[in-house]
């Protein structure tokens, strides 16, 4: 009975592990990485129109870590898209780049009441939100 007993707890384990991996797995169910923005001029409350850190070494060396921690598991590593979201190495350079990159990562992006990207103003600072946007136009395409 000793056996049986630790071999249904196995089964159920096993069952659990089953039914909860693709929820741990799915996009949605993640949660978004601090990201250490030591080394950047802080850039107060109000958000910048305009990329500040424009090919700031730091600023590069942050957002790709950032990038990576936040951003590939749907945009893809490299920022090469898998389909699952838009591929990021088109955004446009340039002020016309900012302006879609911020607008998107402050307030994400909802469909037909369905959430394709979390909003991620007040989870990531301003400092992060740049940083990665100026990761993205050193792997930038035409």
């Amino acid at each position: 009975m000793k056996h049986a007993s630790r071999n249904l707890c196995a089964l159920v384990a096993a069952l659990s592990i089953g039914i909860a991996a693709p929820r741990v797995f799915a996009h949605g169910d993640v949660v978004p990485q601090a990201v250490d923005t030591t080394g950047l001029k802080s850039l107060g409350a109000d958000f910048q129109p305009a990329n500040p850190y424009r090919k700031d070494k730091t600023a590069i060396r942050i957002g790709d870590s950032a990038y990576n921690q936040n951003c590939a598991r749907c945009h893809g590593l490299g920022a090469v898209s898998g389909g699952i979201a838009p591929d990021l190495r088109y955004l446009p350079l340039g002020d016309e780049g900012d302006e879609v990159f911020l607008a998107r990562i402050r307030k994400g992006s909802v469909r037909d009441g369905r959430v394709y990207m979390p909003p991620f103003e007040g989870i990531l600072s301003q400092e992060a939100m740049w940083a990665i946007r100026t990761w993205l136009e050193t792997v930038h395409e035409d």
